[in-house]
Formats: C-alpha cells, structure tokens, sequence
C-alpha cells in the first residue's frame, strides 16, 4: 500500500549514473519536479573517484569523447563550467583520433555539476514496484515509500528485470526478448600508490588491445592526483575468469603483470575495485525504451548506455531521450 503521506512526485529516476543524472538534467529544466534514487554513496555510478590517503583516482570512467554535435555543445558548456578538459587527441606514436576529454580535477565532478540542481537520496535501494494505472509506487530498502508519475530507470539491464520482476511487472515478449539479449562484460580495477614517477609517456596513458591489461593510467600525469597513483583495467577476459577470487590476490597480480608498462616505482599500498556491469557488448538499438505503452501502467521508461552504445556519450543521449519520452506522454 502507499503512503497516503508521500507526496507525489512527477518522475522518479532510479539510478544516479550519467544517463539518470541527464534524464534529470532535461526534466527538471522543464519544471518537471523530479527525484533521483541511487543505491550507492555518491553520484556518478562509474564516474567514480576514489582516494587513498593523499591520491586520487578516476577508477571508472576514464574520459569521453564526442561525435554529436549537441554532446560537443554540452561539453562546451562542462569546459566554460570549469568541470572538464581536453586531455589529448592521440596515444603516442598513433595518428590523431577523436579528442579525449576528461572531467577535472576528476571524472566525478562533471556528476557532481549535473546532480548540483537536483533532488537526490544516494544510498538508497528501490526493492519493489507497483502501479494502480496512474500513480507508481516504489518500496525502498529502508521500508519508505515513493509514488511517483513516471518512473525511469537507468540501471544495468539485469539489475532492471530483477526489480520488474520482484514487482511482478510482466513487460510483452518481444520487449523482454530485446533486453535479455544486452549483454555486459566486467572489470577489475586495481588503484596502486606509488612512491615514485611513472614511466608513462605523456598522457599518461595506454589502452591495449591484448592481453590481461585492458588500459593503465597515470592519475599525476593525467591531473587527477597530487600524488602518483596508477590505475590498472584488467581486459573483459581477465576480469570474467578472475572476478570471483580473492581480489588482494588478484590486484597483487595485476600490478605485476601491469609492471613493464609503468617502470620501477614500488607500490606503497593498493585497493580493488570490481565493476561487474563495466561496459555492455550488445547493446539495443534503440537510445531509450518507452515499455509501459499500451500495457495500462504510467510511463514508465529504459535508459543507459546499454541503449545508446557502452561510451560515456551513449549514456548522455539516451538519458537525454528517456527525458524525451517522459515529456511526451505526462
């Protein structure tokens, strides 16, 4: 039953990663009044830095690119903003490719800057759904209750069905078919600090196309920390086989394998970190996924980069098409 109490909001965006962030973005714009849920501490999702002690590191993301020409004006406004950066245009030794751009002074605070005007409650965990045709309602870990008009939930694909399906919420076979062929790999990140430089070429980075190691950066180098603080992606292959072991064992191997990439510096200490929903391999076709149509149940909308291609401009587009949606059908 829902709280007669609980005030009634227009949407309800489950997931504060960068596609719910810009679905809230475009919404509240609209004077739409919205709420962001999000079971972790922080906003971003994979936008994630961490710090241990004196170093930081971007341990998710990594940086962004852009080929819209909407997303290179968003961009354009994140630079005027003083939240991000061009970081360069090519690995040593290649030819010039698309612009990297990372946040500054870390990935997380482009989140920061997006989620700045919004409604959040991080740590916060929706358990289950229900609707009465008009309203949602939506049972939070905590035993609080939201009602909300429309819902939009940015969350890995599997996460999504799981939370449908604890509400009983049956979604047509061909919906369904679509969403249980998107497909995620994982990945551990490993952050080392080091007592000493790199051997990193400028940038201060390296993305390999084979083997354990799927990408190093140097986050001095790079301007995310004050201090030398490395952080190792294990490749897709690598992390599936190894996700489940003890991940000290794992990092304290990862680090060596990663060692003729980065020289001589000692490792001073080291966490990890698993993402199990790092990046999708198959993907939808379309950028957001309106499936309450014709089913008798509020909108209710699918978005991430799952939807819209597994890069950081995917997620955007398809948070910005959720928005869309939304403000098509309240």
């Amino acid at each position: 039953m829902a709280n007669t109490h609980s005030p009634i909001v227009d949407t309800l965006i489950i997931g504060s990663g960068l596609a719910g962030l810009s679905a809230a973005q475009k919404l509240t714009e609209i004077g739409l009044n919205v709420v962001v849920i999000d079971k972790g501490r922080g906003v971003g999702g994979r936008l994630a830095t961490r710090r241990i002690g004196e170093a930081v590191f971007d341990h998710g993301a990594q940086f962004f690119t852009a080929r819209s020409e909407a997303f290179k004006a968003c961009i354009a406004q994140w630079i005027q903003s003083g939240v991000a950066e061009q970081w360069y245009q090519s690995y040593p030794g290649q030819p010039n490719g698309h612009p990297r751009y990372r946040g500054t002074p870390t990935m997380s605070s482009i989140a920061k800057h997006l989620a700045k005007d919004q409604t959040h409650m991080q740590s916060t965990r929706a358990v289950g759904l229900s609707h009465n045709g008009c309203h949602w309602t939506i049972q939070l870990e905590s035993k609080e209750v939201l009602v909300a008009r429309s819902i939009v939930i940015t969350s890995p694909v599997p996460q999504t069905l799981d939370l449908l399906n604890q509400g009983n919420i049956e979604l047509p076979s061909p919906i369904l078919k679509r969403l249980q062929k998107i497909q995620y790999e994982s990945c551990i990140a490993v952050m080392a600090v080091l007592d000493g430089p790199t051997s990193l070429a400028d940038p201060g980075a390296l993305a390999l196309d084979k083997g354990p190691i799927a990408w190093i950066s140097d986050n001095q180098k790079k301007g995310a920390s004050p201090l030398p603080a490395l952080t190792i992606h294990a490749s897709g292959e690598f992390s599936q086989t190894h996700f489940n072991r003890d991940r000290a064992e794992v990092g304290k191997e990862l680090i060596e394998l990663a060692r003729p990439l980065f020289g001589s510096a000692n490792v001073l200490d080291f966490q990890v970190h698993g993402w199990l929903y790092s990046k999708p391999t198959v993907t939808d076709s379309d950028p957001s996924l309106l499936v309450s149509d014709s089913l008798g149940m509020p909108p209710l909308v699918l978005a991430g980069d799952a939807f819209s291609g597994p890069r950081f401009e995917g997620a955007v587009l398809s948070g910005w098409s959720a928005a869309e949606q939304i403000k098509d059908v309240l």
